[in-house]
């Protein structure tokens, strides 16, 4: 750089598990202000050959978990969103992963005792999560926030205008004649960062302070809301073209646990018969023949992933169709 500064690789892993039909990131604690950081550190050419050999390292260092699966997001390279590298003449850029792993009781207290604990994905993203409905909060705060957003543009000297505001405005919440898209989780991330209705926005100086009357989800340290967002995007879309859900289902499991595990990740509900017909016709599940006891009711079929569907289909996933709607009374 020609003020002299270095430039860093971070590696940052969004790790996904599904704790009591949600879906939960695993978070470490940086420092006492920030105890919602991913796990996170440099990549080390001396040490490590490849940086997902250097995050595997890093990240069973930092939260005693050995990685299975993983996949690269996506590069941060934005000056400015890791402050405490720009105060020490540092440029860092950061490399977002997404890891997929099951867990239980024991594991979850092994993760403590190396200080990483799990986090609610949706308690960082709030407004991603439908399956109850529309949140309110996009109602009640962050549209009217945008808007008026949106309308400072028309002032002279902005940097963009009004009309192109609106329109990104549009295309991320889905007004109008838009649906709302659930994979467009990172534009609408970046969308209230630019106008400074998050947390991350006035630690960055974006803005003096959060122009929103309510706190719209846990803040995190330098870029990793960014990939947590980043992260979500990407499981949205490749669960409609890859088994990849398999990855945080037990060996066996019902079509119920199924189905809530889909909708976790989409952040929507799906009608039971037409999830159930989509799964069947898309053949990525066979019954074990076993059944679980059901409580009130009759045990219910035990399935577990058909891995031959691999060798049998370029892109075997659950095609989810339909806009993001409520889900129906009862």
């Amino acid at each position: 750089m020609q003020d002299g500064g270095q430039i860093e690789i971070g590696l940052n892993a969004a790790i996904v598990a599904m704790i009591d039909r949600a879906p939960k990131l695993l978070v470490v604690e940086e420092e006492r202000s920030s105890p919602h950081a991913l796990p996170f550190g440099p990549f080390d050419p001396n040490r490590h050959r490849t940086m997902e050999m250097s995050l595997r390292a890093t990240v069973e260092a930092q939260t005693a978990l050995e990685l299975g699966y993983i996949e690269q997001l996506y590069t941060f390279g934005d000056r400015g969103r890791y402050e405490k590298a720009v105060t020490e003449g540092r440029h860092v850029v950061s490399v977002g992963y997404l890891a997929l792993t099951r867990t239980d009781a024991e594991d979850t207290a092994r993760f403590k005792a190396a200080g990483a604990v799990w986090r609610d994905w949706y308690g960082f993203l709030p407004w991603e999560d439908w399956r109850s409905g529309r949140p309110p909060m996009i109602d009640s705060e962050i549209l009217p926030a945008l808007n008026d957003w949106a309308q400072e543009a028309a002032e002279p000297g902005s940097a963009s205008s009004a009309s192109s505001r609106l329109a990104r405005l549009k295309l991320a919440f889905g007004q109008d004649e838009f649906p709302f898209d659930d994979e467009r989780v990172l534009e609408r991330y970046e969308l209230l960062y630019e106008a400074g209705l998050i947390e991350e926005a006035v630690r960055d100086g974006r803005v003096a302070q959060v122009r929103c009357n309510v706190a719209l989800g846990r803040p995190m340290p330098h870029d990793h809301r960014r990939i947590a967002a980043t992260a979500l995007a990407r499981l949205r879309g490749k669960i409609k073209y890859r088994p990849v859900i398999f990855e945080l289902m037990p060996p066996a499991f019902t079509l119920t646990e199924l189905q809530a595990t889909v909708e976790a990740i989409a952040g929507r509900h799906l009608h039971k018969q037409n999830f159930r017909r989509l799964v069947e016709g898309a053949e990525l599940v066979e019954p074990t023949g076993d059944t679980q006891a059901a409580t009130g009711g009759r045990p219910a079929a035990l399935f577990r992933f058909r891995r031959q569907i691999l060798e049998e289909r370029p892109a075997p996933g659950l095609r989810l169709g339909g806009r993001v709607t409520a889900p129906s009374p009862g």
